[in-house]
């Protein structure tokens, strides 16, 4: 996915001022800082504890090659606001034709469509990339998130009861869901 590919032929519904691009380096502390609210808040992630920007570093480069793996952020007036990504379904090869899609949007900028410009610009992407299936991983209590994959046609193809506790040690039901892209 080139530079250009990853915000000037599509808005996916974002608000005007706002346009997606693919994450740097220099976007590691505002990544962090988005990601380190829902960990903190809890509900939204497995993680028990905020990241640093060293591990966030990390997760960011693990997205390789990152034109199959792409991790992008959403900016309004130069702000971040919202990341997304592409990672690896399963490490065996004989998953790569699936892809997992996670999306975190900024606390004081919820509720503004970000979350569905970020789903649409993953199904849109993942069909530009010839994934045949897009997969997310959502805490089954996480409200928005599950109306989001609804919404979108996801289909949800299991639930595992009390999977992952969050920075709150609350265990949460883990929802799997897909979309076919063919």
């Amino acid at each position: 996915m080139s530079e250009s590919n990853a915000n000037t032929q599509h808005s996916f519904g974002l608000p005007d001022a706002c346009q997606i691009r693919l994450a740097q380096d220099d976007d590691l502390t505002a990544i962090t800082d988005i990601y380190n609210q829902a960990v903190a808040t809890g509900g939204s992630s497995a993680d028990t504890t905020v990241q640093n920007i060293q591990q966030r570093s990390v997760w960011l480069h693990s997205h390789a090659p990152r034109e199959q793996y792409p991790v992008i952020v959403v900016e309004e007036a130069g702000e971040k606001i919202a990341f997304a990504s592409f990672s690896r379904f399963h490490p065996r090869p004989g998953y790569d034709a699936d892809v997992e899609l996670s999306y975190y949007v900024d606390a004081s900028h919820r509720g503004r469509g970000l979350g569905s410009a970020l789903v649409r610009w993953g199904l849109h992407t993942a069909r530009e990339l010839r994934y045949d299936k897009l997969i997310t991983v959502i805490f089954a209590d996480n409200r928005a998130s599950m109306s989001l994959m609804k919404r979108f046609n996801f289909t949800q193809y299991g639930l595992l009861p009390q999977a992952a506790a969050d920075s709150h040690g609350v265990h949460h039901d883990v929802a799997y869901w897909y979309q076919p892209l063919n």
